[in-house]
């Protein structure tokens, strides 16, 4: 049996050979990594703290709370978020400068809920 995947546009289907579309995934992984080579491990820290306290939190996390929170600078905090924001990849803050979303949630309401197996419920970004 021959390892391949169809691939279709519109009525078209094509005929992709296993070793193309693993090269297509090697690709796809190093634009990855690259995309997120400006982040430092306080980068991570801060993304992964928003992710995880929007949904208790509930409301936008404002970057003192964060700062706070993490034991790190506001001064560093802001940058960060800053650098996140300009980036276009995780978070997005409101008028007032709270961490609105943070990719894959939100506060701000969307079509998608999402309901989590601790109780709580917040929008998907």
């Amino acid at each position: 049996m021959s390892e391949s995947i169809l691939s279709v546009q519109g009525d078209r289907f094509t005929r992709i050979s296993r070793e193309t579309w693993e090269e297509s995934l090697v690709a796809v992984s190093e634009q990855g990594k690259a995309a997120l080579a400006f982040m430092t491990g306080d980068h991570h820290l801060v993304r992964n703290f928003v992710v995880r306290e929007l949904p208790r939190a509930g409301v936008p996390l404002w970057p003192e709370s964060i700062a706070e929170r993490l034991g790190l600078p506001i001064e560093k905090v802001q940058a960060i978020l800053e650098d996140l924001e300009k980036h276009m990849t995780f978070l997005f803050r409101n008028r007032e400068g709270a961490v609105a979303w943070a990719y894959p949630v939100t506060v701000d309401p969307t079509p998608h809920r999402v309901s989590f197996s601790t109780g709580e419920q917040l929008f998907a970004a």
